[in-house]
């Protein structure tokens, strides 16, 4: 009888570590490709940052792709402000001799390199903002002061071969 409860007991043993292997083997396989285990850790560590970097770098592809069309769109009109527009900040345009820039009322230019006259068909022509006088029809442009046109139909005609002005306002080129 002693012999059987040896026996007994050994095979509740037995069982008993049976049955705490198959359960540590089932608890190893959590977490696995087969039983994914996500923790919070792993989601601000590993996932977030990876998400972030696809992100950031997707901006950046947009990015490059916007600035291309951009790029291309300025070659196509002929570099910055060649043909006209409107310009809330100074802009740099360039002229060619004989060219002429009329701006709207209130568009500013101030002459920085070559010589360029004033267009105007009655008086004032361009106000002198730095001097605080008036230039009329024909009359040449001081260089580095500001101009204001306060009558529409005034402009800036090139008379050397290259002539920068810079300009804010509303102004087309012709």
């Amino acid at each position: 009888m002693k012999k059987n409860r040896w026996l007994l007991r050994a095979s509740a043993l037995l069982a008993l570590a049976l049955a705490l292997n198959g359960t540590v083997s089932a608890a190893a396989e959590a977490g696995s490709s087969a039983d994914p285990l996500v923790t919070l850790s792993y989601l601000n560590d590993t996932y977030l940052s990876a998400v972030l970097s696809k992100v950031d770098s997707k901006i950046a592809q947009r990015n490059t792709a916007l600035l291309a069309q951009i790029d291309q769109k300025v070659a196509a009109s002929g570099g910055t402000g060649s043909t006209g527009g409107t310009a809330s900040v100074f802009t740099v345009v360039t002229l060619a001799k004989g060219k002429t820039l009329k701006g709207g009322v209130g568009c500013e230019v101030l002459l920085r390199i070559g010589s360029a006259v004033c267009v105007a068909s009655s008086s004032p022509g361009l106000i002198d903002e730095t001097s605080g006088g008036t230039l009329s029809g024909g009359a040449a442009l001081s260089a580095n002061h500001l101009y204001m046109m306060s009558v529409s139909d005034r402009g800036v005609k090139a008379t050397s071969a290259t002539v920068k002005v810079m300009v804010r306002g509303s102004y087309t080129v012709s």
